[in-house]
């Protein structure tokens, strides 16, 4: 799948000590821990001044991405650990279409100060394609990202 110019998803590399498992930290400004409620179609955001680094830390969801006028659909979940950066200037948003909640950590690179738009949710320009969504929606056949 060609991705939006600049987004890129990271298999997380791990060591193993004993019984515990050690993921890539990323480097960031700033880290949020974000929850997706279930059966959320949320809004689309774009950050000026900001790279987001979405990790699933519990549960899916499926980032949609706005490249070239049609969505992109990434579904991301914890039983596969990867990064996905998002750059400045990239129409994104999160569908969580199961019963439990996502969770995930945005290790936020900033490039700048924050703008009050980074922030401001964007209506989205046409519906999104559930019916794409839906079939990653049960925790099966999550394609491997390249």
């Amino acid at each position: 799948m060609s991705l939006s110019k600049g987004v890129e998803i990271h298999q997380l590399t791990s060591v193993k000590a004993g019984m515990v498992q050690f993921y890539t930290p990323q480097s960031s400004n700033e880290t949020m821990l974000v929850q997706i409620p279930p059966n959320t179609i949320d809004d689309m955001f774009v950050h000026k001044y900001q790279t987001d680094q979405l990790m699933v830390v519990r549960g899916d969801f499926t980032l949609v991405i706005l490249h070239d006028g049609k969505y992109q659909y990434i579904p991301l979940s914890d039983s596969q650990p990867q990064v996905v950066n998002i750059p400045p200037m990239v129409p994104h948003a999160a569908i969580n279409l199961g019963g439990e909640p996502c969770m995930l950590i945005n290790a936020v690179i900033r490039h700048g100060k924050s703008h009050p738009a980074d922030y401001r949710p964007l209506k989205a320009p046409f519906p999104y394609d559930l019916t794409q969504i839906d079939r990653y929606s049960s925790h099966q056949n999550y394609p491997i990202a390249a």
